[in-house]
């Protein structure tokens, strides 16, 4: 594992135990399909999350909520999408795409920035 993808996973441990804390509850971690990948996916309430966690060191390469682009927000939809498909207990849920920013955007130390509802599919 090279040094960005370490970050990234304690990135998203630290973006689990923050939406754990909030009341969620964790379905999947690093889920992988042929689709892509969700990073985090969550229940609150009765409503299924997909929680894309972006993390940015430094501000000069964009802000990590910015980093979520329209072709990156495709790819988060296609692979909940399939992930509904196969876990069909999941399938007649509500759903919402979050984004938690860690980093650039919201200081190392800092809450995490948790946008809820960041995009629609």
């Amino acid at each position: 594992m090279t040094a960005n993808q370490q970050r990234g996973r304690e990135a998203e441990n630290l973006a689990r135990r923050f939406l754990e804390e909030q009341g969620l509850r964790l379905l999947a971690q690093n889920w992988l399909c042929r689709r892509g990948e969700l990073d985090l996916v969550m229940l609150d309430g009765d409503t299924v999350v997909f929680v894309e966690v972006r993390y940015r060191r430094h501000a000069a390469w964009g802000g990590a909520l910015e980093s979520v682009d329209a072709r990156k927000q495709a790819r988060i939809a296609l692979a909940a999408e399939y992930f509904l498909q196969q876990e069909k207990r999941w399938g007649k849920h509500p759903c919402r795409f979050d984004v938690i920013a860690l980093g650039a955007t919201s200081g190392p130390t800092d809450r995490p920035e948790w946008i809820k509802n960041a995009f629609d599919a």
